[in-house]
Formats: structure tokens, sequence, C-alpha cells
């Protein structure tokens, strides 16, 4: 039980570190100026409102808590907090206790490497998706962190099975599957289908769950999800078929969804397509 009340804690804190990345991520790709750009630094920067820029003091920054004590309104300028900061501080942390929850054999100290290791890879991934869903675009710095963080993860799943290379080959595989996918799809409509950065995504995507088996089921349930989403928009006319919807999001929520249960899956799998 408190592993389960740290790891709401942790979460609730990474989420809202998630809300201020996203945020300072999009105004440094809007201002270029030095000093503003010191200001919205990740590392030296103060915590600031996105409304009004006053800088904000510890009782602003709790999580959840904040956001409900001063009934959704800066302290400052009274202009209203958007519901997305405790929304995401709370996805995070329902999904750092579901990957807690969900992760094999954790009586071994090298599924407890791999799992914590796997915490900031999912908030690279929470960050991506927020910032697809609000922008369209998925920023190639949080590619890259997601890249050598997914890199890190594959290396530690090669070392602690035995070294076997058919798991780098597996997913080498899977990276093929969705990278190589998106790419074709982008090389055949010049951009229009599909954008650059969904085969990047993919590429990374393929390697968090690291077997072609896996990165199909990804493709399926992204799709379905998509499907979801946009049919009942389409009927009430909200959207045009015309009208372009980020797909980062529905990957994202796909893969975190696949690698978290892909144990169970693999078993069904096996049981009842012999596949895997």
């Amino acid at each position: 039980m408190l592993k389960i009340v740290a790891l709401v804690i942790i979460g609730l804190a990474f989420g809202s570190f998630v809300n201020a990345l996203v945020w300072r991520l999009h105004e440094q790709s809007k201002d270029k100026n030095k000093t503003r750009l010191k200001e919205l630094s990740i590392t030296h920067g103060r915590s600031m409102c996105p409304h009004c820029h006053h800088i904000l003091v510890w009782q602003d920054l709790i999580p959840v808590l904040s956001w409900l004590s001063l009934k959704g309104k800066c302290r400052y300028c009274k202009k209203p907090i958007s519901t997305q900061y405790p929304l995401i501080e709370l996805l995070t942390a329902v999904l750092f206790v579901f990957s807690y929850l969900s992760w094999p054999n954790l009586g071994q100290a090298h599924n407890w490497l791999m799992f914590l290791a796997w915490l900031p890879l999912l908030t690279v991934l929470i960050a991506l998706l927020l910032y697809d869903l609000k922008w369209m675009l998925l920023p190639n710095s949080l590619v890259a962190w997601a890249f050598g963080l997914s890199l890190v993860q594959l290396g530690l799943r090669f070392g602690f099975g035995g070294h076997e290379f058919s798991l780098i080959i597996q997913a080498i595989l899977a990276t093929f599957v969705l990278g190589g996918l998106f790419y074709l799809l982008f090389t055949i409509s010049d951009g229009k289908w599909i954008g650059g950065g969904d085969v990047k995504l993919g590429v990374v995507l393929g390697l968090v769950v690291g077997r072609p088996v896996l990165a199909a089921s990804v493709l399926f349930l992204a799709s379905l999800l998509g499907t979801v989403y946009s049919l009942p928009q389409l009927m009430n006319h909200k959207l045009k078929t015309s009208s372009k919807i980020p797909f980062g999001p529905f990957l994202i929520i796909a893969s975190i969804t696949i690698y978290l249960l892909s144990s169970s899956l693999q078993t069904w799998l096996q049981h009842h397509l012999f596949l895997a």
C-alpha cells in the first residue's frame, strides 16, 4: 500500500512536470529572445502563470490540490487555469500505479530496475501525447528523449534477457512495422496523410513494444481508437472528411496499453492465434 501511495505522489509530481514541460517547449518555439528563453528554461526557469507570467509560489504548485483550492483560477490575474493541469497530473499518477500493478515479477531486482527505467519514458510519452493533442505537432526534442529512453529499455531487456540477439532483431522488426508503414504512407501522400513526426514516433514505439506482433496490435488498437473518436464527430458534423486529427495520441495510448498488457496479450495470442 505504501508503494501505491508513493507512486501516486510521484506520478502527480511528474504530471505537473509534463504540464510545465509542454507549455515551456511550445513557448520556446514561438519566442527566440534570449532573456525570454532563459525564463522558459526547463532546468533554470521559475514556474509561472501561463497568462500573466507571474512567478508562482509553492502554494500554487501542489498537484491537483492547488487547482482545487484556487477554484481553477490564477491567484494573481484570476484568469481560468485549464482543467488540463489536474487531469494530466491525475492521468500520470494513474498510469504510474497501473504500470506497477501490471509489471511482471517485481519480486526480482532487475524487474524493479526496468520498471524504474520505464517511468521516465512513460512521462515523455505523456508529454508527446499532450503536445500533439494541443498543437498537432511532435517536437523533435521530445521524440529524441523518447528514442533514447526506449533504447535504455531495450538495452535492459537485452542485458537481463541473457544477451539474446533475437530481442534486438524483434525490436528492429517492430520499428519496421510501425515506422516503416508510416514512412511509406508519408512518402506516397507527400505528407498529406500522415506527418513526419508520426514516422519518428512509430520508430520509437516499435522499440518500446519490442515485438512485431505487438507493433501490429498497436496499429490495430490505435486505428480502432481513432475511428471511435472520429465517427461520432463526423456524424455530428463537428469534423469533416477533410479535417485533420492528430494520430500520435492514439498511437501512444495504444502503445502504453499494449506494452503494459503485453504478457497477457502474448499468452492470449499464442493460445488462440498461435502467434508470437
